[in-house]
C-alpha cells in the first residue's frame, strides 16, 4: 500500500515527526514530495526556506519512516507525481480538510492528521528571530 505526502519541510519538528509517522502507520511505502526552493519563496516570501532542498530532502530521507523523497516546483508537477503513484491513501494536514486538494482525484483515500498546537516552522522561526 502506498502512501503519499508533500510539504515543505523547512525546519524539522515535532509535528512533522508525527504526521510522518501517522502516514506510515497508514502504508507499507511512503513517499514524501517537497516544494522546491523557488516554490516556498513564492509562497512564504523572500526570507523561506531556511533550509535549501538539497538539506531538506536529505533530512527527510534520514527519517525512518520515509521510504522515497521527491520534489516538484508547480501545481502540475506535483498533480503528475500523485498520478504517476497513484497513492493508496494521501495524509493531508487537518487544516486542508475543507480545501481543494490538489491531486486528491488520483488518491484512493485521504487522511487527515490533527496538527500538534503549537508546532509549526513559521512560529519557530519568528520565535528565534526575537532572542
Amino acid at each position: 500500500m502506498i502512501g503519499f505526502i508533500n510539504g515543505c519541510f523547512d525546519v524539522i519538528h515535532i509535528g512533522h515527526v508525527e504526521i510522518l509517522k501517522f502516514a506510515k502507520q497508514n502504508c507499507d511505502y511512503l513517499i514524501v514530495a517537497l516544494d522546491t526552493d523557488e516554490r516556498i519563496k513564492n509562497s512564504k516570501g523572500d526570507t523561506r526556506p531556511f533550509n535549501a532542498l538539497p538539506d531538506r530532502k536529505k533530512v527527510i530521507e534520514s527519517i525512518r519512516y520515509v521510504d522515497e523523497v521527491r520534489d516538484f516546483s508547480t501545481d502540475d508537477e506535483l498533480r503528475e507525481i500523485i498520478k504517476e503513484i497513484n497513492p493508496d491513501v494521501m495524509i493531508e494536514g487537518e487544516e486542508y480538510r475543507d480545501k481543494d486538494i490538489i491531486g486528491s482525484e488520483n488518491a484512493k483515500k485521504i487522511l487527515f492528521f490533527r496538527r500538534l498546537d503549537g508546532y509549526s516552522t513559521t512560529k519557530i522561526l519568528e520565535n528565534s528571530s526575537d532572542r
